[in-house]
């Protein structure tokens, strides 16, 4: 199936899912598609593991939640303060970190990460361990009630797939194919004459922006922006959502945020919600070690293997 009736079915898909399924838990799975999209395009295109990108996550959703609460904002200029504060935190991050490589990289990310982390914690403004509560939905454009779920729905969509399209419009363009190179093979890239750092932290940036528009319309939707977004944990289950779905794929982050948020509903309110963390964790080592290339890169090479 090429990429383009993928985007077809994909668009048909999400239109018709709120009838399905109930509208919140596909709001949920949409943000966290976005997510590990925004993680994706530094992982699986660049080859920078990043453990710090809850970071990200974490800022937009404070910083839309402060700004919808007590500057009064409309939503859609709310999301646009908390991506432009996680783009911005991404700028400087991206600054210090692009430097490192390999486990070095993955270590400052998670440093700079826990450092936001332990602000959020005492800031005044984010209700510390409590979270920012009661983020009004608002109204879009001052017209469109968010508090109907169907309304808000649609608004959530058409941020994914924003989202969605500056990731597959990034991989594919000049800037993309460049981005490959340095994975592949980064020292020809620097004998070709590209400055590496700064295309590292040009898609470091890109893929803030991205995971600080998923965090933004994650508060609105739950109304909610906690510690859970900014923490550690958060940046370990996109790493797993990526490499379940597929690294370096398309389509695979949105396949394993659904795979990892339905079970993580699932099991939350049967006996094994306690156990949820050692399951996740399993699943993880499974992927390692079975399927490599997560659930689409598996289908993908099936296809071609059969089919083509």
């Amino acid at each position: 199936m090429t990429i383009n009736k993928s985007a077809v079915a994909l668009v048909a898909l999400g239109l018709v899912a709120p009838f399905i399924l109930y509208p919140v838990f596909v709001m949920k799975v949409l943000c966290f598609a976005l997510f590990a999209c925004a993680f994706n395009l530094l992982l699986g295109y660049v080859g920078l593991l990043s453990f710090g990108h809850a970071a990200f996550l974490g800022t937009g959703g404070y910083i839309t939640g402060y700004m919808m609460m007590e500057a009064g904002l409309t939503p859609e200029l709310g999301i646009l303060c908390g991506t432009a504060a996680a783009a911005t935190l991404g700028a400087v991050y991206g600054k210090l970190a692009v430097k490192r490589e390999g486990i070095y990289f993955a270590m400052v990310t998670l440093a700079l990460s826990q450092l936001a982390f332990f602000v959020y914690l005492q800031a005044p403004f984010t209700g510390g361990e409590d979270g920012m509560q009661g983020v009004p939905r608002g109204h879009l454009f001052g017209l469109i009630d968010l508090s109907d779920n169907m309304n808000m729905y649609y608004f959530v969509f058409a941020i994914f797939l924003f989202g969605f399209w500056v990731v597959n419009r990034t991989i594919h363009s000049p800037f993309g194919q460049i981005l490959k190179a340095i994975r592949e093979n980064e020292p020809r890239a620097i004998s070709l004459g590209y400055n590496v750092n700064d295309y590292k932290w040009a898609a470091f940036v890109i893929s803030s922006a991205l995971a600080g528009l998923a965090g933004s319309t994650k508060t609105l939707v739950f109304q909610l922006a906690s510690l859970t977004d900014a923490h550690w944990h958060m940046s370990g289950e996109v790493v797993l959502m990526t490499l379940l779905g597929g690294m370096g794929t398309i389509f695979g982050p949105i396949v394993g945020a659904g795979a990892v948020v339905t079970i993580q509903n699932y099991l939350s309110g049967g006996e094994l919600g306690n156990y949820i963390h050692i399951i996740m964790g399993l699943i993880f080592v499974v992927c390692v070690l079975a399927f490599r290339s997560g659930i689409v890169g598996e289908f993908n090479k099936f296809m071609k293997k059969n089919f083509s």
